[in-house]
């Protein structure tokens, strides 16, 4: 996948769309930012994703922090202060569209407003990404449809009553279910493992219709790579270059080198769901023979011998007749003589092995 090409929505092999969550970790400083878009494109994520939006359009000055706002920070103040120091510029936005680009890297961000969702779109940004906390924004809903051509919709905090009533708002826009990727999500940062429930996200499948995949807030690499094996087609986590930087999302992030191992983990699980056939594998076919028994003479016996039970053991290889034919094979006569531990084969009794399977 090349930057700013739209996922596949029916990939020929699963591919999970990894989505790097820089956000506001970049602490308003453009240099850690870029080394964020690094740390996402080192890893093999398919995009980084930042947060476009003015404070003024986002919370009134009276805006209080949210808990773990309050405790991640380390800073007394507003979230209006708070998030007036993580705003990035346009010419910020631009200069990390280019940086992405150069790196090999898709560059994300989720707009919080109608200015923000131009920006992006001037960016030729085309997966817009709903934030939870705008889920029941009717206006901003409706605007993101308008916007951009494919929407990824984080759903923490909501119930499934309100997933169906943004989906239909989408939908009655004139967005379709086939360009809409809805994600569980839990907005608590850390997520308790307890309240992961990341069930959840096959109800979201199962009621909604959608694509559907699981944004992590949770601590670890577990999760992320668990929701993969559960059908997630994009997940998202959030990454910074130090835990213990000031700042709301850091203490949830994954550092860089945990980052390669969520990603390789990710890869691991989407090459190891295969098929739903229940077959020898390739690598396993050769040791067939090697692990299963057939039958082999308990002592020599001459031609014509009518065999019964105790003339036959079962051992390895498996280069005679299976086991499993042994009641085809009692009462019948050896059309040749067999030595003691020969295997036993169709050339010294008949038998229909497909009745033996």
């Amino acid at each position: 996948m090349t930057a700013q090409t739209p996922h596949p929505k029916t990939p020929a092999r699963p591919h999970t769309f990894v989505i790097a969550e820089a956000g506001v970790n970049h602490n308003g400083d453009l240099s850690l930012a870029e080394k964020l878009v690094d740390a996402a494109a080192d890893a093999g994520a398919d995009a980084v994703k930042f947060q476009t939006f003015k404070a003024a359009k986002l919370v009134t000055a009276a805006a209080k922090k949210a808990e773990y706002q309050v405790t991640n920070t380390k800073v007394a103040g507003t979230q209006y202060e708070m998030l007036k120091a993580l705003e990035l510029s346009a010419e910020h936005h631009h200069h990390l569209r280019r940086y992405a680009t150069e790196r090999g890297i898709m560059f994300l961000s989720s707009p919080f407003d109608l200015d923000s969702m131009a920006l992006l779109r001037s960016l030729d940004v085309k997966i817009g990404k709903i934030p939870s906390g705008e889920l029941t924004n009717l206006r901003f809903l409706q605007a993101m449809t308008r916007h951009f051509p494919e929407l990824i919709m984080s759903t923490g905090m909501a119930s499934l009553t309100e997933v169906l009533a943004a989906l239909r708002v989408l939908t009655d826009a004139g967005a379709s279910r086939d360009s809409i990727t809805v994600l569980h999500c839990n907005t608590e940062y850390p997520t308790p493992m307890r309240d992961v429930n990341l069930r959840a996200m096959q109800t979201l499948r199962d009621a909604t219709g959608c694509r559907v995949g699981y944004s992590d807030h949770s601590l670890g690499i577990e999760v992320p790579i668990a929701a993969t094996a559960l059908g997630a087609v994009v997940v998202e986590k959030h990454i910074t270059l130090d835990r213990e930087l000031p700042g709301p999302d850091h203490r949830c992030s994954l550092e860089p080198d945990e980052l390669v191992r969520m990603v390789r983990g990710i890869r691991n699980i989407e090459e190891a769901m295969g098929s739903r056939l229940k077959e020898p594998s390739p690598s396993e076919a050769k040791n067939i023979e090697i692990a299963r028994r057939s039958l082999h003479a308990a002592t020599a016996l001459p031609a014509g011998h009518l065999l019964r039970e105790e003339d036959l053991i079962a051992r390895r290889p498996a280069t005679g007749l299976s086991p499993m034919a042994l009641d085809q094979i009692i009462g019948r006569p050896l059309k040749r003589a067999l030595e003691e531990h020969q295997p036993l084969t169709d050339e010294h009794v008949s038998v229909d092995t497909s009745e033996a399977t």
